[in-house]
């Protein structure tokens, strides 16, 4: 199995915890995880992967960080096509719209999600958030 890359922004640490999640489900099902920032690798250099994960926490009125994740997942969609994507954040309001508008950005510029959906979860991940980040990780592992 190739290596995954699972690329993530945090303020408060919660979305690290999940990136540390699916990395273990990556290297749970046999694959390598790289653990990496959003500002540490160029939009150009994660459209060369065909299997990667992003994480990133709501933020304001439930949208991805604007400083660098949106700059950098703007000029990602442009080459994503084909791609699989697995999406994870955590959020502190709202009901999880910036994941859904985050999703249908990628999925309208032809990446396919793993697992169908991100995942989210409220503040810190619980024991289901990391288990489903575990499970996106096995996912990605074998895609």
């Amino acid at each position: 199995m190739s290596k995954v890359k699972v690329v993530f922004w945090t303020g408060s640490g919660n979305t690290q915890a999940m990136a540390d999640a699916v990395a273990s489900g990556i290297t749970g099902a046999g694959g390598e995880a790289e653990v990496t920032t959003f500002d540490a690798i160029t939009p150009s250099e994660a459209a060369s992967e065909n299997v990667i994960a992003f994480g990133c926490p709501a933020m304001g009125a439930e949208v991805l960080e604007e400083g660098t994740v949106e700059p950098f997942m703007a000029e990602y969609e442009t080459k994503c096509s084909g791609k699989k994507v697995a999406l994870f954040g955590s959020y502190g309001w709202g009901d999880g719209q910036w994941m859904r508008d985050w999703q249908d950005r990628l999925t309208s510029a032809g990446a396919q999600i793993i697992g169908g959906e991100g995942v989210i979860c409220n503040n810190a991940p619980d024991a289901d958030a990391i288990a489903a980040c575990e499970d996106i990780g096995r996912q990605l592992a074998q895609a």
